[in-house]
């Protein structure tokens, strides 16, 4: 049974490398889509593309980089992917979303099969309250449709606080029971609110320009869905454009995912 996200990032081959797609307002920030949302459709096609061209077993998607030229609209849109270059176990793939004849967003990805080498592990997992220790916020509400699709708990850094660093740390699940895969983590690494949230009262718009997302390892591993420890950081924002570090981890210390984006810092006011 598909779940509410599956269903409308879903990506239905056209042949010759397009696919269709439908965008759902479900997804939206204020009068267009989430960064991540439109990330996660583009992946979709791309997954699809790299597994008709799979020969030795399963491409898992390693990174995914997106240039957002213009803001989608709801409806129905078309992902075209290309394949740029291809090994035994790896494929390099572009793709473009196109709505009503104009390019919205492109995009590259790497898909990349295991193989045997050396490895090491220095990630460290940032320290936080179980989820069950920390109330959870009811994003039901929130005046951000996209961010009523998930389920929330803050842990520090909080919109609108003037706090010292751009720093907010977190839990984080999809509201629909779906454990996390490449696909869904490029949308739930761009749904938390932007660290520069966090040191100003007066909150700026961020739509974002590009936004890339790494996963150094196969996702889903197995077990049942859970919360996600999620961290943004940001170090300046300056003449008007921040870039913004996010990790996406899980419950027991493994780092899923990690993104970073460049985006806009504006004034909600223009007068400002």
């Amino acid at each position: 049974m598909t779940t509410g996200f599956e269903q409308d990032t879903a990506a239905d081959p056209l042949g010759d490398g397009r696919y269709s797609i439908n965008l759902s307002d479900r997804w939206w920030v204020g009068r267009g889509p989430n960064g991540g949302y439109v990330a996660a459709l583009v992946l979709r096609a791309m997954t699809a593309e790299a597994a008709s061209l799979a020969t030795d077993g399963p491409l898992p998607a390693r990174s995914l980089s997106v240039h957002f030229l213009r803001p989608p609209v709801a409806g129905p849109a078309e992902v075209d992917v290309t394949l740029e270059h291809a090994g035994r176990l790896t494929a390099f793939l572009s793709a473009r979303l196109v709505q009503d004849g104009e390019v919205k967003a492109k995009a590259m990805s790497v898909f990349s099969g295991e193989r045997e080498g050396p490895s090491f592990d220095r990630s460290e997992m940032p320290e936080a309250p179980t989820p069950e220790e920390v109330e959870e916020a009811d994003t039901e509400q929130s005046p951000v449709a996209v961010f009523g699709r998930y389920r929330a708990k803050f842990i520090r850094g909080f919109p609108g606080e003037a706090g010292e660093k751009a720093d907010t740390l977190g839990w984080i699940r999809l509201r629909d029971e779906q454990p996390v895969d490449p696909v869904l983590a490029a949308a739930v690494l761009d749904v938390w609110y932007p660290a520069p949230f966090v040191v100003f009262r007066e909150l700026p718009f961020a739509p974002t320009l590009e936004y890339t997302v790494h996963f150094p390892r196969t996702i889903p591993e197995p077990g049942p869905p859970d919360w996600n420890l999620i961290r943004l950081t940001a170090e300046e924002g300056t003449e008007g454009h921040f870039s913004e570090d996010a990790e996406l981890w899980s419950r027991d210390g493994r780092l899923l995912a990690k993104a970073r984006q460049m985006a806009l810092l504006r004034h909600r006011n223009p007068g400002q």
